[in-house]
């Protein structure tokens, strides 16, 4: 055994036990066919990143679930790794040559990858430093990156698969489009805001009847690749023009009238303009009604012109345009403009033409790239897609039939949802750094040639001359394959890949459901035939004290690593789990993690305390036990019995606090100062069989908290008598049923609660401990409470304790005290000066009465509560239910007296 110093220092614990950890290969995951596996693909941070609220909340959880899982027996596995975050990357690395005057054209894309693999060997692998501090216990041998080679493998053997089955395909389709970036973007990377805009309505002239219709846009710049106006078939106003035609304004070009369901009756007029090439709605109206697509803004984001025209009659004259090829305007007069400064012209040549009827301001989400924040254009582009349906009906039907759970359930919904409403996935960005799509276009038949390396010449027309797509993948198709990808798919004879795959838990959070989650379902089931996951946990996000999500602009956010240089790992991982639910935000405050400091010192002086009068050099439970030893072992019991059931059920936040309650309830506040006596008595076999009872429980406790606070537990346990190794390496805490004592725990939580009362009772009267009083305990069930005489000596500062099942005749000067079923009589006259007592309590009364009468003018001033925030006024209802309170104890004391 080894003393503990005074006061405990995360800084100097946590680098030594975390190095000490994996140096004896504490977080290797060993595939063994004499237990059950265990597994967890960590959700890839980006390379980029530096680690948040939202990583150490997620790492936090998957590290609670992988250390219970080790200590039970199970043979646990959590692979780490980092997503190669295409655009974030290449973004960080363009602005970086930037300041050296280079740009990629400069260097060309091979130097260019150079750089950009060198910059990652440098600053990549940042985060998982920071994750280390956190106390993650993966398994760092087997550290992934979604551009390492097994990575790699996996995605050209599932492009050229889903490729050959028709499921992957070139098209022009509507995407988010960046000007900036200068690429397509995913849905989970256009991030929208809330801005100041206008609704502008103009007059569209009816060719065939010479009135007016109506329509309101945001966007007046995209009117010039209008191809339709769309009314509803069942509009009663607008019957008489089925079949009829609109003429363009600005542009005097005549197109039709289409019937639609899109245009809704019951929103503004009921008539929409249709531009199927830069509107994601309008596309598909578009495509209902077979009519052309007509570009009028260039990729960077320009009003069109003729070189651009002239370019697309060039393609278009080649033979080699795809399908869909959206037409291209000469915007004449607005040519060459920004679409802002565009917008600004067409809105003053509509009003001068007596066309613009009306401005109306508006707030409205407008969506912006979540890494320039420039407005996203959406856009029809010649992009790489997967074909959606028949990948999503068999993730469906897994989710529907139970074989992929999500906790809590609502979220299945969430997932469903998603999954019905799936679009055609767009998986090309124009961007270097990712994974190159590994197709080859014939230069001189325009065949498209894809193989999982360079092929030597065309497989329709034998040419030699191929050239490469310049494009890479979506940052999402690598992390898809994630779950198996890391476990040596697709080389089907992976040991690990047979024995840890499919994987057991995915732990992350809601706003990804359908952008990494359902993708990875499908994929697991498309490519490896099985679910990669039985169970998806999700989290909420940390929010600041106030609830709001923690944000740059806002200046609110929290660095979890100066968390946990001041507080350190172990309070930060509790707070964030502590009464957390399963989907439920959580919130962060300096109160709470003060708690937590607060708490981890009381289990090391707690500790401490044993460790500085322990004689004993292993631990065994004695065979006599006393009132208090068998409470304290049966309720242990059955708080692990408990805690166990609840991380078996993801219910993170409800086994913290057990543990939490458990130990500085019943152990520290109760138990360690109902051993004292024996402890520090005189009794040689007595002491022994106290620290051999306390040892044994703390051992447990240890055992029980580690996966909550891994760094305190363990170099506590280092401190205690033991078997060699590490505490993170022992078996969990299983329910005994040889130290299940109902009864005997019945009995002592009986006395417990007579104690309680009759503290609370001094405490209200100001009595000092020094004063001992003679208590009457009068019970119908004088067994229960045999032993109570010792404890309310001990700890109520009773002189002297009379048992009795009938209450004295004479009780004048006596105070009552109800427990469940006992009466605790205590001479109050003999402790406290009465009248003086009720002269303090008077006052304080008065006090207290002032108060409420105060609230209450509040609470009854109508212009104060219709004008007041609504946090105030909860606040002045707070304190009435508490001042109310206050005087009615008052009131019962001076009673009482």
């Amino acid at each position: 055994m080894k003393e503990l110093p005074k006061t405990y220092d995360p800084r100097e614990v946590e680098k030594r036990t975390y190095e000490a950890w994996e140096k004896n290969g504490c977080f290797r995951g060993v595939a063994d066919p004499k237990k059950k596996p265990y597994s967890i693909a960590m959700p890839p941070p980006n390379v980029t990143g530096q680690l948040h609220m939202g990583h150490a909340v997620d790492n936090t959880m998957q590290d609670i679930l992988t250390r219970f899982k080790r200590m039970q027996g199970y043979a646990a596995l959590w692979i780490p790794g980092t997503d190669h975050a295409a655009i974030a990357t290449e973004a960080k690395i363009v602005e970086a040559m930037r300041q050296e005057g280079l740009t990629k054209a400069d260097l060309g894309r091979e130097k260019f990858m150079e750089r950009a693999w060198a910059w990652k060997e440098k600053f990549g692998g940042r985060i998982v430093e920071q994750l280390r501090t956190l106390g993650t216990s993966c398994d760092w041998e087997r550290e992934h990156f979604t551009m390492d080679e097994q990575c790699s493998k996996a995605v050209l053997e599932v492009f050229v698969k889903l490729y050959e089955e028709g499921l992957i395909y070139r098209g022009n389709r509507m995407v988010n489009w960046c000007p900036k970036c200068q690429t397509s973007i995913s849905d989970a990377e256009v991030e929208y805001e809330n801005k100041d805009g206008n609704f502008w309505h103009i007059l569209y002239k009816v060719k065939e009847t010479g009135e007016f219709l109506e329509i309101a846009t945001t966007r007046p710049e995209t009117m010039l690749g209008d191809t339709a106006v769309a009314i509803n078939a069942e509009d009663p106003r607008y019957k008489h023009l089925h079949g009829c035609h609109v003429i363009l304004p600005l542009l005097d070009k005549e197109i039709p009238i289409v019937c639609d369901e899109h245009a809704d009756m019951e929103k503004g007029t009921g008539v929409v303009k249709i531009t199927p090439a830069h509107d994601p709605n309008d596309f598909e109206v578009g495509q209902r009604h077979s009519l052309p697509s007509v570009r009028c803004f260039t990729y960077d984001g320009h009003m069109t012109g003729a070189e651009d025209k002239a370019a697309y009659e060039e393609l278009k004259a080649s033979g080699l345009m795809t399908e869909g090829e959206p037409e291209v305007l000469d915007c004449g007069k607005y040519a060459g403009m920004t679409t802002a400064e565009a917008r600004k012209v067409i809105v003053a040549d509509l009003e001068a033409l007596g066309l613009l009827k009306e401005v109306e301001p508006l707030k409205h989400d407008v969506g912006t790239c979540y890494r320039c924040h420039s407005t996203i254009e959406p856009m029809i582009s010649k992009q790489w897609f997967v074909k959606m349906k028949p990948l999503a009906e068999p993730a469906i039907q897994a989710v529907e039939e139970g074989k992929i759970k999500f906790v809590p359930e609502r979220f299945t919904k969430t997932y469903l949802n998603w999954m019905r409403g799936t679009r055609d996935w767009c998986i090309s960005r124009q961007l270097w750094w990712g994974h190159r799509i590994p197709a080859w276009y014939c230069d001189d038949c325009g065949e498209i040639n894809v193989a999982k390396s360079a092929p030597c010449k065309c497989k329709k027309c034998g040419s030699t001359n191929l050239t490469q797509d310049e494009d890479s993948l979506d940052t999402w198709f690598s992390s898809a394959l994630w779950p198996f990808s890391i476990l040596g798919w697709p080389d089907k004879q992976s040991d690990d890949f047979n024995y840890f795959y499919p994987t057991s838990t995915l732990v992350t959070g809601y706003d990804i459901i359908g952008f990494w989650v359902s993708r990875m379902i499908f994929s697991g089931l498309a490519y490896t035939g099985k679910a990669p996951f039985d169970t998806v946990l999700i989290h909420g996000i940390v929010r600041d004290s106030q609830g709001r999500k923690m944000s740059k602009s806002l200046g609110n956010g929290i660095d979890p690593l100066v968390v946990i240089d001041q507080y350190g790992a172990d309070a930060l991982r509790f707070m964030l789990v502590q009464g957390s639910s399963p989907g439920n935000d959580m919130r962060y405050s300096e109160e709470k993690i003060v708690a937590m400091r607060n708490f981890t010192n009381k289990i090391w002086n707690a500790s401490r305390f044993l460790l500085m009068n322990m004689t004993i050099d292993k631990i065994e439970l004695p065979k006599e036990l006393t009132l208090e030893d068998k409470w304290i072992l049966s309720s242990l019991n059955k708080v692990a019995k408990e805690v166990t059931y609840n991380l078996e059920h993801f219910e993170m936040g409800v086994a913290a606090q057990k543990v939490y309650d458990f130990i500085w309830n019943s152990f520290c506040d109760w138990y360690i100062e109902l051993a004292k006596n024996r402890f520090n008595g005189d009794d040689a076999q007595a002491k022994k069989n106290v620290e051999n009872v306390l040892a044994y429980v703390l051992t447990d406790i240890l055992k029980l908290l580690h996966p909550f606070m891994p760094f305190i537990t363990e170099e506590i346990y280092q401190a205690l008598p033991h078997e060699e190794g590490f505490l993170m390496m022992q078996s969990w805490v299983d329910y005994k049923p040889e130290l299940d004592f109902p009864e005997d725990e019945a009995r002592m939580e009986k006395i417990m609660e007579a104690v309680r009362a009759v503290r609370e009772c001094r405490s209200g009267h100001n009595v000092p401990n020094s004063r001992k009083a003679h208590i009457t305990i009068v019970t119908a069930n004088t067994a229960d409470y045999a032993e109570a005489g010792d404890f309310l000596k001990r700890l109520a500062s009773a002189s002297e304790v009379t048992l009795t099942t009938d209450e004295p005749a004479d009780a004048s000067g006596m105070v009552t005290v109800a427990t469940a079923d006992a009466k605790l009589l205590l001479p109050l006259r003999e402790l406290v000066d009465i009248e003086a007592e009720k002269a303090r309590i008077t006052k304080e009364l008065e006090k207290a009465n002032k108060e409420l009468d105060f609230v209450n003018s509040k609470l009854n001033n109508e212009k104060f509560m219709s004008k007041a925030p609504e946090k105030v006024v909860n606040e002045i209802r707070e304190k009435e239910v508490k001042a109310k309170a206050l005087v009615a104890n008052l009131t019962e004391m001076l009673n009482n007296l």
